[in-house]
């Protein structure tokens, strides 16, 4: 039988104490009516901190900035009505023994003008250019750039004020942080745009502002390679690019690394190191020195079941996962969509109940539970 005591480790981050290594991966539920968060979205968190998550990561919730989501059921993190809502959700977790933090999102140009919160906001973006390169808009002043990243750090200081244990800033699949750093979409010739640094500087300056707002809080940054609109794309293509890339988001302040990858078992760079190489969070911890998040597909498919049930599994399976976990190649595991179906995962797991686990299946997402 698969040992996973591994996933059951206490960790720490500035003062934030984890009781284990298992987070909740954000996802998008769109279940929060008029965007602000209710009853249903306050049991939702409470299910999972009562069942063992180490750290929830909330569904994106959304800047002050009009133009920042395309969907009118989506959380905001800003006014007094959608705050309160949130407060009842972190009061909730804590009751419960849980962590959490508020992912801060603003979804750029993946917007669709016209959609919405407030349809008639304008889109934000580094050029006003479209995912599939197209210019649809002026670029934005510098000074409206700066309003952006403001943005993020008034919703991070409100999830200081509120009770939040850390915050996580969305800056991956095309949206607005991760459209900076994208050659694509950011076609700037002022300080945020131009060299791989200065494309990253936009997220370097809503780090600052946001660490001016929460303090010792840690800071979390989600960030991918891939993008909504293109899976093969790629901010750096060699590990010296990327510690260029994020040497700026570490000499900023960030605190840890969420790397998004499609398939949690995907070595980064297999040219280099081969096809069970480092995966694209154990490269970012190797360059920055920094503790990291690994995610994608975990718990997804019988082959993962099979292995938590002693059924063998192959090289790609959740035994890869957790030697890669054992060898401190990353810090932590986020779940995802296997945690949408069964808020009991983890305790299942934590338990041996190893032969409750359930394969996951895409019809759960329908369900809110």
């Amino acid at each position: 039988m698969t040992d996973t005591s591994v996933l059951f480790q206490p960790f720490s981050l500035r003062g934030l104490k984890l009781s284990n290594r298992i987070a909740m991966a954000p996802m998008t539920r769109s279940r929060s009516p008029g965007a602000i968060p209710n009853d249903d979205n306050v049991a939702y968190y409470r299910r999972r901190a009562e069942a063992d998550v180490g750290l929830i990561i909330s569904e994106g919730t959304l800047t002050r900035r009009r133009g920042a989501s395309n969907d009118a059921n989506i959380p905001l993190f800003w006014g007094e009505e959608a705050l309160d809502g949130w407060k009842k959700v972190i009061d909730a977790v804590h009751e419960a023994g849980g962590r959490m933090a508020p992912q801060i999102w603003h979804q750029g140009m993946s917007r669709k003008p016209g959609t919405g919160h407030f349809p008639d906001a304008p889109s934000d973006g580094p050029s006003g250019i479209t995912l599939t390169g197209k210019k649809i808009a002026e670029e934005p002043s510098e000074a409206e750039v700066l309003d952006m990243a403001q943005a993020y750090a008034d919703a991070a200081g409100d999830a200081r004020r509120l009770g939040f244990d850390c915050i996580e800033l969305h800056g991956a699949h095309a949206y607005l942080i991760d459209e900076f750093f994208w050659e694509v979409t950011n076609h700037r010739t002022d300080r945020f745009g131009g060299s791989l640094e200065k494309r990253a500087e936009f997220a370097a300056e809503t780090i600052r502002r946001c660490r001016v707002a929460v303090g010792d809080m840690p800071i979390i940054i989600r960030i991918s390679q891939w993008k909504s609109s293109d899976y093969n794309a790629r901010i750096a293509t060699t590990p010296q690019e990327m510690e260029r890339w994020l040497k700026v988001l570490v000499d900023a302040g960030v605190d840890m690394i969420h790397c998004s990858q499609r398939r949690i078992w995907e070595p980064e760079f297999p040219e280099i190191d081969g096809p069970k190489g480092l995966n694209f969070a154990g490269w970012a911890k190797k360059l920055t020195g920094l503790p990291t998040i690994s995610v994608g597909s975990v718990g997804l498919n019988g082959e993962f079941t099979a292995a938590f049930r002693g059924e063998g599994a192959p090289a790609a399976g959740i035994e890869t996962t957790l030697e890669r976990l054992e060898k401190g190649e990353f810090d932590l595991v986020a779940v995802g969509r296997a945690l949408l179906q069964d808020p009991e995962w983890a305790s299942k797991i934590k338990a041996g109940r190893l032969s409750e686990l359930r394969d996951y299946q895409a019809n759960a997402l329908a369900t809110y539970y």
